[in-house]
Parts: C-alpha cells; structure tokens; sequence
C-alpha cells in the first residue's frame, strides 16, 4: 500500500470508514513497512502485533455490521516505552526494566485504544526519559529518518522517528523539560506538550513529577488535536489532573486569528541561536502578522536561569522517582549479591545507564542536608519567578513564540561526551515545564542541508486551542515538506 509516510489521523480513520482498506490490512501493510525501514533507524523496542490484531478486528468487525466507528478507529499509533501498556513489554529504555511486562495500561493508551486507535509498539526512548539525542538508551540510539547521521532528538525520539519515517501514523510521548517538542523539531513533524495536568499521568514511569507530560506527536495540527481530544480528562487514577471540560480541539482549527497578540520574547534570541534556525522562525512571524495578528516585542528576564532551576528540580525528583527500582519488586535483580544492600548496589549499577546514574547523584546531593537550602530550595524560589514572568507576558500577549531549539538536529556522538551541550539543546523547552503551560512545536523551515526547523508557540494554562490554532495557520502558510 502506498502513501503510509503521509497518512494523517483522519485519511486512515476515512479509509476504514469508507471500507477503502480494512483495519487488519493497514496494520499488515504498517508492520511490513517496520520490518523494512526500522532497523535502520531504530525506533521500535518492542512491537505488540497480537494486540493489534485484535484491534483491528474489532474496528473490523463494526464496519462489516454498518455499525458507527469509534472516533480513531483504524488508526496505527505508536507508544513511548514510559507509558504502561498491559501484558506489553515496558522498559522506560533502560535494562533495568528489561523483562518488565506491564500489569496495566496507562490512561492515555487506554483512552486511545479506547476510540479506537491500534497499538502498533512501543517506541525507544532516552532511558527513564533523560536525554535530549535518544542517545542515552539502554539499548541502542535511534536515528533520524531525514537524516541518519543525525539524532532525532529526545527522550522521545523514536516517537517523533516514528511519524517522521511513516511507521506510524501518530505516537504517544513525554515531555519533561521539551521531550516532545525538541524532537518534534529535529524530526519534522509536529509535538505537543498540553498543559500540566490537562492528561493523565497515570501509567506514565515518572522521571521528575512536577514536571512530566503526556502528549502527542503527528504529522499535522490536526492529528496532534484529534488524539488530544481522546486522551484528555481528569482521572480518578491521577489526583494532578484538572477536572476541568475538554474542549472540541479540532473544531477549532481553521479559525480566524486575527486580532490575537503574539509576543516574541527578546531572551530566546540572543546568543546562541543558529542563523538559520532564527530566518525560518522569523518566517513562521511574519505569516501570523499577515493573518492579523499583533506582533509584540516582550521579556521573560530569568529565562537565563531555567536551565539550571530545571537540572536542579528534575534531578531531585528523579533521585527520589528511581528510588523504587532496587531489584526487589521488579525488573531486573543481581543475582550473586550475598547481603541486601549488596544486592541493591549491583542491581542499580548493572540496570542504570551513565546518564541516569550522573542524575540520580545530581539529585540526591541538591536534596542532602547542608545543601537543600542552596539549590533544591533556591531553585524552586526561581522557578516561582519563572512562572511570574509568564503570568505578567500572558495578561499582554495570547501566545508567545519562539524557537523550539537553538540548531537543526546535531550528528550522532556529537555531544554524547559533553553533559552541558546537551543540556542546552532544551535552553527553548524547558521553561514551559516549569510552569506548566502548554506548548507546541510545528515546521517552519529547513537548513540549507535540508534539516527540519520547528516553531514553538506557547499559551496560557489550558489554552491549547489558541495554541493549536495559531501552529495550524503558521503549517497552512509555510506548507513545509521533506523529502
């Protein structure tokens, strides 16, 4: 079957609806193309061919009773292996949790399968989600499929890989300090990060909690609205998530926005920031100037100190997150330990990867006696000023927009020795976490080697229409493809 690299949400629901394929022969032609394409690029760990089946045979088995499909029926998505999946592998990348079979789903696959989407595997990741080059694997790194000298970002890198390389038509993701956006920039294709607790984290393996997010990626607006709208919701199972209504997020794109105030702070546009990666950004401006919108010149004055409040916090909440993977309950355990804390010891030194280690140590000494005060608590006074600074641009402007990351994807290895490069890659993303408000990245051009370059705009708490209306009108104009 031809034409899986550029199906979106609603062409696989239409084809099923419309009889055009059945629901088992698009997840057989889906799996043909993962066993040709992806060991190349490395995306999938783990597929769950059976539970797809089944899948499709129910969606099927609707169609052939002229009975009404459920909103996503037939369609092949793609899970981040932080997200439980029952009777499913689930490793979070990393070796410790190799032989770990989930006992249950986490909400977010659980509403998709629900409205019925079709679980085709689940994706690499940087282990536990730490890492911005899903080269922090505990199994083996994931190209990217526009360039395979390239990383495609992270953690959830085979997420976006997998959209991009049309093995999936979308994909579930977590995004803890930008790993669904800054992906979704290196790979080309569009990310969202909703607003903290408009998804439910339950199932979702926490690296930091505060600051973690479910959400997802696709090749249009319109796919990353529509998968939204099913996943969304409080849930009884997370007491973080907001009991507020979700929104129609789909009907809502294609309206106008004139009239809407968009403010480009100054900060995320000084030093640091590729010349091309500005031209494209600036490209994606003007087109929301032509479509009526305001352009507002703002500050976020301690943007320059998200970085470091970000490593101080995620660190800290990790220390005490990855506490529980002792060899005891779960996953992996050492066998030849003689005594307990023997045990303990070798279990986490076998199970943990480099970078996971380095934030666990991180972590632990901001958390210590004699250093809480200096850095976990100084970070958290910062971070309250982040958050001031948003509220005060936000009773000014609708959305702020800004680059999603400061360079194109950077080659393999590139910064795999350098901790503090790599950190810098999420200098764009990693407020938003901090405060919680939603983000998204969508293309908006290409460097002169053809490398995709994302746009993020971002908006107040809950507001992700206006955010995803305003990336639409920014995808409708500048119309970028790869090849």
């Amino acid at each position: 079957m031809s034409g899986l690299e550029t199906m979106t949400v609603e062409s696989a629901r239409t084809a099923v609806l419309e009889k055009q394929v059945t629901a088992n022969t698009l997840v057989d032609e889906f799996y043909k193309k993962i066993e040709a394409e992806d060991p190349a690029i490395g995306a999938y760990l783990t597929l769950c061919k059976e539970r797809a089946q089944q899948q499709a045979k129910r969606v099927d088995r609707l169609a052939d009773k002229g009975d009404p499909l459920p909103p996503l029926a037939g369609v092949p998505v793609a899970i981040k292996d932080v997200l439980t999946t029952k009777g499913v592998r689930t490793t979070a990348g990393s070796k410790i949790l190799d032989n770990f079979i989930a006992p249950y789903d986490a909400t977010a696959v659980a509403r998709l399968e629900a409205a019925g989407a079709i679980v085709l595997g689940k994706t690499n990741c940087d282990e536990f989600a730490m890492g911005s080059s899903n080269e922090n694997s505990g199994f083996h790194p994931v190209k990217n499929p526009r360039n395979l000298s390239r990383v495609p970002g992270g953690s959830s890198g085979g997420s976006a890989a997998v959209v991009a390389a049309g093995t999936a038509v979308a994909s579930l993701g977590s995004d803890t300090g930008g790993s669904i956006r800054q992906p979704g920039a290196f790979c080309g294709v569009v990310g969202l990060k909703p607003t903290y607790g408009r998804v439910s984290r339950y199932g979702l393996i926490a690296f930091a909690s505060s600051l973690d997010h479910v959400g997802p990626l696709g090749k249009t607006v319109n796919d990353v609205a529509l998968l939204l709208q099913h996943m969304a919701g409080r849930d009884p199972m997370d007491s973080t998530s907001a009991d507020l209504p979700v929104p129609d997020f789909a009907a809502h794109i294609g309206e106008p926005i004139s009239g809407l105030r968009i403010g480009i702070p100054r900060e995320y546009f000084g030093a640091g920031l590729d010349p091309e990666v500005r031209a494209a950004v600036e490209s994606g401006v003007q087109e929301l100037a032509r479509a009526g919108c305001e352009i507002l010149d703002i500050s976020l004055p301690h943007t320059g100190y998200a970085i470091p409040t970000y490593y101080i916090i995620a660190t800290a909440e990790a220390s005490s997150n990855l506490a529980r993977f002792d060899g005891v309950r779960y996953g992996l355990r050492d066998r030849d330990a003689k005594t307990l804390a023997e045990m303990y010891r070798k279990t986490r030194d076998a199970g943990f990867g480099t970078e996971v280690k380095r934030r666990i140590m991180l972590g632990t000494y901001a958390l210590s006696a004699g250093y809480y005060d200096a850095y976990y608590l100084k970070a958290q006074k910062v971070r309250s000023l982040l958050a001031s600074d948003f509220d005060e641009a936000f009773a000014k402007v609708d959305a702020i927009v800004t680059p999603t990351t400061p360079t194109p994807a950077f080659k393999l290895g590139e910064k795999a020795d350098d901790p503090l490069a790599m950190y810098l890659a999420d200098i764009y993303t990693v407020t938003a976490n901090l405060v919680g408000v939603p983000g998204i990245t969508v293309p908006c051009g290409k460097s002169k080697e053809g490398l995709p370059i994302g746009l993020q705009i971002l908006a107040k708490h809950f507001d992700e229409v206006t955010v995803l209306k305003t990336a639409h009108v920014v995808e409708h104009a500048l119309n970028i493809t790869f090849d």
